[in-house]
């Protein structure tokens, strides 16, 4: 019997080495990895064939979403179930455009995420119902325009700040100081209407803005 190979993506230890005992009972299921960091699952996928990544929307630090991004920007071919305590309608939004091929809620049975694991596995899609509940509420609300196009410079740190960078990266990377990539930052937030770092990805992912290409 071939084996699904999976990869645990998710910052609680608890949660991971508890998803790891569930999965080492099953004779089709094997756990190649469980990860804490993105740049430390990317660097997992570089070296090992993963069949499914199960992976949490809120990494702390991180964002899920930037993780897809660059895990398929790496040529990663595999599916992503995400599982998660729960996500706002925004953030399913951008999953399921980003290709995801599936969001299962932490509260439902074990049994449950195997039988997800296995679908997504398969090629189809596990979408729990509230998430998909949410997400169409969502939709019937008016989204807003951006108020004003990006310069180069702001779109040199919009790209950063989706890879992940911090803002001394950021600096060494553009030749510029860190106050100034702080000033764009903010100008950044201020037109996009955000006040975070992880607002401004998701809003940069949901929108697919046309000059951040």
């Amino acid at each position: 019997m071939q084996r699904l190979r999976i990869l645990l993506l998710d910052d609680h230890v608890l949660f991971r080495e508890g998803l790891r005992r569930l999965l080492v009972t099953e004779p089709d299921v094997e756990s190649v990895a469980e990860c804490s960091t993105s740049a430390e699952a990317l660097r997992v996928l570089a070296r090992e064939v993963v069949d499914v990544v199960l992976l949490d929307f809120d990494l702390g630090d991180e964002m899920g979403a930037s993780f897809v991004a660059r895990a398929k920007q790496s040529g990663y071919k595999g599916k992503i179930l995400m599982v998660t305590a729960g996500m706002i309608p925004l953030d399913v939004a951008v999953a399921r455009n980003q290709g995801v091929s599936g969001i299962f809620l932490k509260h439902n049975s074990p049994a449950m995420l195997l039988e997800a694991i296995r679908r997504v596995a398969r090629g189809g899609e596990w979408m729990d119902s509230r998430a998909v509940t949410s997400e169409i509420a969502a939709a019937e609300q008016p989204t807003q325009e951006m108020t004003a196009a990006l310069t180069q410079r702001e779109l040199q740190v919009l790209r950063s700040v989706f890879e992940g960078l911090t803002n001394k990266e950021i600096a060494h990377k553009t030749g510029v100081s860190q106050s100034s990539v702080k000033a764009t930052l903010q100008r950044l937030f201020e037109k996009t209407g955000v006040r975070t770092r992880a607002q401004l990805v998701r809003i940069a992912i949901e929108r697919s803005l046309e000059t951040a290409r």
